[in-house]
């Protein structure tokens, strides 16, 4: 089971579409970030989280010919707006793709995307089938049963959710709160993916510090940092982090 970065920049990616690479030196090929998605392979299935702007170049590198569910975490464009590209698994498949999230988010997608659930002519079907999040997922791995939990957690004005796998990693793309009553899901994992948008405060992502607190106080065996601006260069940024938390890239696989 394999649980893969496909993409860890900001909300503009890295470069931003103007060029501009901040801090990041464009010669280090780890500093050319996709805005945030993940995918979870298992032996059977491959579990999408969220469904960047940049998915379409994502899904060509790691060649990925099937997607059977989409999790979101929130409603904001950079983690739904290439919603558009999960349309050739319809077509490959012959079957709608299931798609979850929240309420907040589902009433977004219907509003901005309609066209993708309801079926206007038989030569535009409807492609995806929004269901509601669970609080819990079950999928197999070589017949053995894996756990996705989802979490809410506090990014700015609007409610994220976060997701649990197996109890060995914790995907946690933006974030601005983590509730205390949550805790106990997060502590002595395998893996923490956790938000980390620059140095200074944000009101909805965290940053370098209040990440490295959070790193401190769940005591993952590794934490990987991700939704990285232009801000933090790989480089730099990996020589002020302790040994056990590295900055993502995209790309980067973790072996569940």
């Amino acid at each position: 089971m394999k649980f893969i970065i496909l993409g860890c920049g900001s909300s503009m990616g890295v470069p931003r579409p103007d060029g501009f690479f901040g801090n990041c030196d464009p010669k280090n090929k780890k500093n050319y970030r996709t805005r945030c998605s993940a995918l979870l392979k298992t032996s059977d299935q491959n579990i999408l989280f969220d469904t960047s702007p940049d998915l379409r170049q994502q899904l060509l590198r790691h060649k990925i010919k099937k997607i059977n569910k989409v999790l979101y975490s929130h409603m904001h464009g950079d983690q739904t707006h290439g919603i558009n590209d999960l349309r050739p698994f319809y077509i490959s498949s012959k079957n709608q793709v299931d798609v979850y999230a929240d309420n907040f988010t589902s009433d977004y997608l219907k509003k901005s995307f309609s066209y993708i659930f309801k079926s206007f002519s038989k030569e535009y079907p409807a492609t995806l089938k929004l269901h509601r999040l669970k609080k819990i997922f079950n999928i197999s791995n070589y017949k053995k049963n894996v756990t996705i939990r989802s979490i809410k957690v506090k990014h700015g004005r609007v409610k994220s959710n976060c997701f649990i796998i197996d109890k060995k990693l914790a995907y946690i793309s933006d974030v601005s709160k983590i509730y205390s009553k949550d805790f106990k899901y997060f502590k002595n994992l395998k893996f923490l993916v956790i938000d980390c948008l620059w140095y200074d405060y944000h009101p909805s992502h965290f940053n370098l510090e209040t990440s490295l607190s959070m790193i401190r106080k769940f005591k993952p065996k590794k934490a990987i940092l991700t939704n990285l601006s232009p801000v933090l260069d790989y480089k730099d940024l990996k020589r002020l982090v302790p040994k056990n938390t590295i900055p993502a890239f995209d790309g980067l696989t973790l072996n569940l």
